[in-house]
């Protein structure tokens, strides 16, 4: 096994792997592509990956349908837990395919396995299988899914959230989380024009999220604002972040290699 002092965190989201407009609609061409780019990283001698994914248009619609995502209300809602599960592993499975198909010897890490939430929000996370895959040299993916929750009974845990329980998590055991790139469908975070705004400080956040539309398609978590956000909650811990558009290829390796995040 490696030594392990750092690593990065690289999320897909779910608007870049799937069309959100269209229920069950991935994009396998995109997946494929940043798929080979994660190998290329890979093979190099760099600080290791952890990959996540969103669920875009297969978790996020079921999720709605159920009503889940505000936690469960009523017994019928449990089919819901369940479809709202199968449909973010559905989409999780294309993406460790194509990862392993590429190359890349990706390893499932399954929040619903390893995150407990309160009220909607990650309360602890057990990072012992992810840390040994790592040192082992695997790389592990995770996504957004439903957890076990202790006052909602069950509820959406996104990609952000999983980062955001992962850093403390990690740095409890000596790993320090240096960046978060997050890859979306446009170059990074747009002004009203629909112009890219080349950084935003800590300080500009409420404000920069004031200004921004919603999701396109279905999204129960928040979509770019929900991304801008848990970005600023990473900064506050030392972590900065880099959003960019992972429609084009090379951003992943461009997000890698930038000293200042935005």
């Amino acid at each position: 096994m490696t030594t392990l002092s750092e690593v990065h965190l690289v999320k897909l989201g779910g608007s870049l792997i799937t069309d959100k407009t269209r229920p069950e609609t991935p994009r396998p061409e995109i997946i494929e592509r940043l798929a080979g780019e994660i190998h290329q990283i890979t093979k190099q001698p760099a600080t290791p990956l952890i990959i996540g994914h969103g669920s875009g248009s297969f978790g996020h619609v079921a999720a709605q349908e159920s009503g889940i995502h505000r936690g469960v209300q009523d017994p019928s809602q449990l089919p819901g837990v369940s479809a709202t599960q199968g449909q973010a592993l559905k989409l999780h499975r294309l993406v460790v395919t194509a990862l392993r198909a590429s190359g890349v010897p990706a390893f499932s890490i399954a929040p619903s396995s390893c995150v407990v939430a309160d009220q909607g929000q990650p309360h602890g996370l057990w990072p012992e299988p992810l840390l040994l895959a790592l040192k082992l040299g695997l790389v592990p993916v995770v996504f957004g899914d439903v957890v076990m929750d202790r006052g909602w009974g069950a509820s959406i845990c996104s990609t952000e959230s999983v980062f955001l329980a992962l850093v403390p998590a990690l740095g409890s055991r000596g790993v320090f989380v240096r960046r978060v790139v997050w890859l979306g469908g446009t170059d990074g975070v747009l002004d009203p024009e629909g112009q890219t705004i080349a950084r935003i400080e800590l300080t500009d956040v409420e404000e920069t999220s004031s200004t921004l539309a919603g999701a396109a398609g279905t999204d129960v978590t928040g979509g770019i604002r929900h991304r801008l956000e848990a970005a600023a909650a990473l900064a506050r811990q030392g972590v900065t972040s880099w959003i960019g558009d992972g429609g084009r290829p090379g951003a992943l390796q461009e997000g890698l290699e930038q000293t200042a995040g935005h």
